[in-house]
Parts: structure tokens; C-alpha cells; sequence
């Protein structure tokens, strides 16, 4: 098997994930372990643990709405880059595959089952309701149990369904590929920057290609992971709830 995306993905590697689900509406923010809300932010500056208020200093009140107010910017933005982002990758695996094996090798519909497998849980994890914007936790599970074990490991490692995993497989997509359909990556870029103007307006996401969009939003998580750090250090109720997390010792 050929290693589709590792020369892309030796370029940029994110290893930011979520260990809990997050789900953001417009004035909250919650944290979830499966069905639970074991944290919840109001208006970015109330903070409740295990369905207790916590009461904050000057301090840490600005730590927590820095934290909340980053996350509510991020992952509306991250919900679209990922569904819409790994079907581009896909398409892109598709095309290369295609071109190596041809439509009639017997591996060529086994791997395009698994790509669509991988696509169907990159939406089940990532949704959007109406004001809803909701991550699931950590990485998902193994593609499926009928698909050859080779396959599902390349897979795996091209398209990781974590947070990281996502954001590096976009940022490894080469848009300038004339093969590429240039339509998908301007109708991403174009959805990025009316959500921005929605929420804030920033230039980060709308950089000029989608590795530069991936990299952004690895970046900002990366922040904010380390505010997180922070508000675990001051407050001993969160100190246990570890949300970012990081593989240290990569990249």
C-alpha cells in the first residue's frame, strides 16, 4: 500500500484533540462526558463544575472568558473546515488511488468504502443544529471490522478522526492541484468568512490556502490549551478535567 499523505503530512502535523465533547451554543459553553455536562461557562464569565458555581477572582474570571470566548470563536469555525474539509481529502485520496490502481482492482472499492465510512463518523463527531455546534470526544473507533486491517491502518493515518488528526490531513490537501476541485476549497473559504463576520473579525481563518486555515486553528487551540493549563493550575475543581489535550512528544 502506498502512504498516500505522509509527504504532505511530514509538513505540518497538529496532535490537538478534545478528551470530552464540547457543545457551544450562543451564552454557553459545556463540557460533556457522555451525556453529562460535568463543566458549563454562561456569558464566558460564570463557571459551574459538577453543577456547582465556582466563585473567581479578577484573575481568573479573565482567564475563563479568554478560554470560553476562544472556544465559541473556534469551533463553529472547525465544525465546517472538518466535514467539509475531510471530503475534500477524501476526494483527493480518491483521485490519487484511482490514478494508481484503476476502478477495477479489487482494493480500489474496499478503500472507497472505508473513506466513506471515515467521512459518515467525521460527521457524526462534528455537528451543527440550528444554534447548536457540537465536538464529540477523543478519537473515534476503527473504521469498520469487514475492512482489511492494512487499509484501515492507512486510513487511520491519513485521516485521523481527532482534532489533530483532521487539521493535519486539510493541511496536507495541495490545493494548487489543477485537479483539485477548486470550487470545494473557495466554497470552504467562502463559509469560513461569512461565519467570521458573524462572530468576529479576524483574519486568521480566511488565510489564502486550507493548510494555512489548519495550521490557524492548531495554533489557537494550542493557545488555548495552554490558558486551560492555567485555569487547572488556579482552580482546583478543573484541575482533573484535562479538555485539550496535546501529544507532547510529537511535531
Amino acid at each position: 500500500m502506498i502512504d498516500l499523505l505522509k509527504p504532505a503530512q511530514a509538513e505540518f502535523t497538529c496532535d490537538i484533540d478534545f478528551a470530552y465533547g464540547i457543545l457551544v451554543t450562543e451564552d454557553q459553553l459545556r463540557v460533556l462526558d457522555e451525556s453529562r455536562t460535568i463543566v458549563q461557562i454562561n456569558h464566558q464569565s460564570q463557571l459551574f463544575v459538577g453543577g456547582r458555581w465556582i466563585q473567581l477572582n479578577q484573575t481568573d474570571t479573565k482567564l475563563l472568558h479568554e478560554y470560553a470566548s476562544g472556544l465559541h470563536y473556534v469551533i463553529p469555525k472547525m465544525i465546517i473546515l472538518a466535514t467539509e474539509g475531510v471530503e475534500l481529502a477524501i476526494e483527493t485520496i480518491d483521485h490519487v488511488y484511482l490514478g494508481l490502481v484503476g476502478s477495477d482492482h479489487e482494493s480500489y472499492e474496499k478503500i472507497r468504502v472505508a473513506m466513506e465510512r471515515v467521512q459518515h463518523k467525521v460527521k457524526d463527531k462534528f455537528r451543527h443544529t440550528g444554534p447548536y455546534y457540537a465536538i464529540g470526544p477523543g478519537s473515534l473507533e476503527s473504521v469498520d471490522e469487514f475492512v482489511d486491517s492494512e487499509i484501515e491502518a492507512q486510513l487511520e493515518e491519513a485521516i485521523s478522526t481527532s482534532i489533530g488528526g483532521i487539521l493535519s490531513a486539510i493541511g496536507g490537501i495541495n490545493t494548487t492541484d489543477p485537479e483539485l476541485s477548486s470550487k470545494k476549497v473557495e466554497q470552504i473559504s467562502r463559509q469560513l468568512e461569512e461565519m467570521g463576520k458573524q462572530i468576529d473579525k479576524d483574519v486568521g481563518p480566511r488565510a489564502s490556502t486550507l493548510k494555512n486555515k489548519a495550521k490557524w486553528f492548531c495554533d489557537t487551540l494550542t493557545d488555548l490549551n495552554k490558558v486551560e493549563e492555567q485555569l487547572r493550575r488556579h482552580i482546583p475543581q478543573l484541575k482533573p478535567i484535562d479538555v485539550i489535550t496535546a501529544d507532547k512528544g510529537k511535531g
